[in-house]
Order: structure tokens, then C-alpha cells, then sequence
């Protein structure tokens, strides 16, 4: 038994950790807010770092420092009825809604819509879509040791030929960044429009799923007493995220310093991350560098969708044990995925925002709970008023955005609500509703005592 990871082992953790987060989509948004940003980049990049790498690391200490047995563990301290939703909103938001079908219509974005005419795109999509999602069901119904060796090598060699891209972008720039006007909200919000767009990454939700994966396997490697277990736990998070930071603001730098290949498409329904990026690397290696680049991408996603089916099915089979069986639910979450992702790129990015602004509240709270509740105690009422609270300001996020910045209701709501207008209107009500459980729980503690 041991209560420290040597630095092979912890190197080999947090690389896996990386590997769990880490997908071709999380390539689209930085590349984007680069080019939206333009001189405003600095605010907007650090906006970004905070929600797509500050909270999934505080995702990994909460699971890690609170010693919960997972997302169901932590979610139930609030009650059994919200365990189970939220539990499922999340699996199913980074799974077959939303992560799993983003990873096909990434690859085919960046690999095959360049190759194709618009006349076929749609037919092309459906044919490559079913491929994926074919081999996709294949691996997740047998899982195999091949599948992990090839893991092995293929995400370090995406991060080869990605680095090797972006690399020789930021020595032979298209324009300089100076150049480039910020775009839209990046004008007068960069900070909180970059904090925003760290919502699409979705890496704050999977951390409070993947951090389990962590602790398991730390324990695996012989630290067994809980203190150790978490602090090996963080430890490994530090590594993986800050790999994600520099691959975050090196991508996002090159969107800035390459916007002048796309910046007339920019204003353009549907333009996205993955239509940048597959133009920024054909511009520099051509079409044979291209498609080496799709393929590892294609590869890459696919083994990161086998994961997602994988860890949805048997987190479904666990919550409803007398349910489905894992291979029906891995099935059934496959060929969901499969429809939802021929709607194309830009339309998963679309629909999943509404979903994002109510979640990643809920989300950020309940890691705020698990490291405060660490300090202050896991009572209840702590967990279960700072919910209740943020609930509700989640509720007005979701009208935000699906009634429009100038409705009237949500105009109205800006008046009186901090922050809303900028989408942080949940950040005052969730402070007030963990100060509300805390004096409930100095309460219900004092009568306790005097009893």
C-alpha cells in the first residue's frame, strides 16, 4: 500500500484522465472565439479557461475531496428524486443528445464535407454517419483489449499532427491579431462570452462523471486511505487540465491569426469551429495533409463516442437494475445518436445550448457543494436549499435563451436579477441559497445540542 503516486504513475493518470475529456469537438470552440474575439482575445480566452478547465478541475477535486462513490452518490445528498434526474439529464447530455453525435458530425465536418459536393453532403453524412455509429455499437457490445491499445496511440498521434498544425500556424500567421475586430457580444462582453462558450465543451458535466473513473484508478495503483486518494486525485486533474489549457489557448490563437482565410464566412448560418479548422488545414498542408488529419480526428471521436456509450449504458443499467439490459440500452442510445448527428454540426451546437444554460448551473453548484460540504459538513439542507435556489435561477437562464435577450419577460427579469443579461443571472441566487441552508443547518445543529 502506498499514498503517493510516482511521477510515471501520475503522468499515466492524468493522461488517461485527459483522454476521457479530451475530443476532436473541443477543437471548434476555442477555434471560433479566436476568431470572434480578435484583440479582445486575452478576456475572452480567460472566460473560456474557467469554465472548460478551472470548473471540470474543481468537477475532479469535488468527486475526489468529498469521497463520493460517484454522480449518484454526490446528487443523492440532495434527495433521491433529484438524484435520478440529474443524474440522467447529465448522462444523457453528454451522451446520445448531444457529445456522442457531436463526435460523428465533427469527423465528418472536418474529414468528408470538404471532399464532397452540397449536392451529396447530405447523402455522404448519412453513409459516413452510419459507418461510425456501426463501428461505434461493435466496440461498445464487445469490448475489446484492441480497442485499447489503439487508444494508445491514436490520441498521442492526433496530438502530433494537431500540434504540428498549430505550430505552423502560429509561425506563419494569415494576419496578426491586432487586426482583427471583436465580433458580436466579444465587443462589449469578452469575458463573460468566452465563460459561455466554455459551456459547449461540456467537460464540466463529464468531470462530475469521470471523476470516479480517477479515484478507481488510483486506488488500483495501491492508494487505498481516503485522504491520499483524493489528494492523488486533484493531482492528476492538475496534469490533465493543464494540457487541456494549453491546447485551448494555442487553438484559440490560431482562430485569431487565421480568421482572414474564413472571416467572410463568419457571419454565415451554421459556420462553425469544424468548417475553420478543416480551412486552416488544408491551407497548410493541402489535401493529403488534410485527410490524415480527418482520419486521426475520425479515430479520436470514435473512441471517445464507444466511451460515452459505454459509461451511459451501464450508469443506466445501475440507476434502473430491473430496467433494460446494458446491450439494449447501448442500442438504443447508438441509434439515437445516430439520428440526432444528420442533423448536422451547427444544429447539435444550436439545441444544446438551452440545455447547456439550465445544466451547467445545476452542475457547478453541485461541485461547489462537494468541496465546500468537505469544510462545513454534507448536511442536507446545505445541499438541498443551494439547489432549490439555483433550480430556479436555471429556469430563468432557459427562458433567457429561449425567448431571446429582448423579449419583454426576459428584459423585464435583467432589471432585478444581477448578472442575467451576461447569462450569470444563477450565480446571486445560488450564494443566497447556500447561505439560506447554512443557517438552516446551524439550526437544526444548535437544537440538536440543546436536546
Amino acid at each position: 500500500m502506498t499514498e503517493k503516486l510516482n511521477a510515471r504513475q501520475l503522468v499515466l493518470v492524468g493522461s488517461m484522465l485527459f483522454g476521457l475529456f479530451f475530443g476532436a469537438g473541443n477543437l471548434i470552440f476555442p477555434m471560433i472565439l479566436g476568431a470572434s474575439a480578435g484583440t479582445a482575445l486575452p478576456a475572452a480566452l480567460i472566460g473560456l479557461l474557467v469554465t472548460a478547465v478551472g470548473i471540470p478541475l474543481l468537477g475532479i477535486v469535488s468527486i475526489g475531496i468529498s469521497r463520493s462513490e460517484g454522480l449518484l452518490d454526490l446528487s443523492g445528498r440532495v434527495s433521491k428524486p433529484y438524484r435520478l434526474f440529474f443524474t440522467c439529464a447529465l448522462y444523457l447530455t453528454i451522451g446520445p443528445l448531444f457529445a456522442i453525435p457531436r463526435c460523428a458530425a465533427t469527423s465528418f465536418t472536418i474529414g468528408v464535407q470538404p471532399l464532397v459536393s452540397e449536392q451529396t453532403a447530405t447523402m455522404a453524412q448519412l453513409i459516413f454517419s452510419l459507418l461510425f455509429f456501426a463501428a461505434v455499437l461493435f466496440f461498445a457490445l464487445k469490448p475489446s483489449k484492441i480497442l485499447d491499445s489503439v487508444g494508445k496511440f491514436l490520441n498521442p498521434a492526433f496530438l502530433v499532427f494537431l500540434g504540428i498544425m498549430l505550430v505552423t500556424a502560429l509561425v506563419n500567421p494569415i494576419n496578426a491579431i491586432a487586426d482583427v475586430a471583436p465580433r458580436g457580444a466579444y465587443e462589449s462582453g469578452a469575458f463573460f462570452s468566452g465563460f459561455l462558450q466554455g459551456y459547449d465543451t461540456l467537460d464540466a458535466l463529464a468531470s462530475l462523471a469521470f471523476g470516479i473513473i480517477v479515484i478507481q484508478t488510483v486506488r488500483q495503483l495501491g492508494v487505498q486511505e481516503p485522504g491520499a486518494v483524493a489528494k492523488n486525485t486533484v493531482k492528476a486533474g492538475v496534469v490533465s487540465m493543464g494540457l487541456m489549457a494549453v491546447i485551448y489557448t494555442a487553438t484559440a490563437v490560431v482562430g485569431a491569426k487565421c480568421c482572414a482565410l474564413y472571416m467572410d464566412r463568419l457571419a454565415e448560418p451554421g459556420f462553425n469551429g469544424g468548417d475553420a479548422f478543416a480551412i486552416i488545414a488544408q491551407h497548410y498542408f493541402g489535401k493529403g495533409g488534410s485527410l490524415i488529419l480527418a482520419a486521426t480526428v475520425t479515430l479520436c471521436c470514435m473512441k471517445t463516442a464507444i466511451g460515452l456509450v459505454v459509461s451511459c449504458s451501464e450508469t443506466f443499467g445501475e440507476m434502473f437494475p430491473k430496467g433494460l439490459k446494458y446491450w439494449q440500452w447501448a442500442v438504443i442510445f447508438t441509434g439515437v445518436s445516430f439520428l440526432i448527428s444528420n442533423v448536422g454540426l451547427s444544429k447539435i451546437i444550436e439545441f444544446s445550448g438551452p440545455v447547456l444554460y439550465f445544466l451547467y448551473p445545476l452542475a457547478i453548484a453541485l461541485i461547489l457543494l462537494g468541496i465546500l460540504g468537505s469544510v462545513l459538513g454534507h448536511s442536507r439542507p446545505l445541499y438541498q436549499w443551494t439547489i432549490v435556489f439555483t433550480f430556479l435561477a436555471a429556469v430563468l437562464e432557459l427562458a433567457r435563451v429561449v425567448l431571446g435577450p429582448e423579449h419583454a419577460i426576459v428584459m423585464g427579469i435583467a432589471k432585478w436579477l444581477p448578472l442575467y443579461s451576461y447569462g450569470l443571472g444563477w450565480v446571486v441566487p445560488t450564494i443566497l441559497g447556500f447561505i439560506v441552508g447554512y443557517v438552516v443547518f446551524l439550526v437544526i445543529k444548535g437544537r440538536k445540542k440543546a436536546g
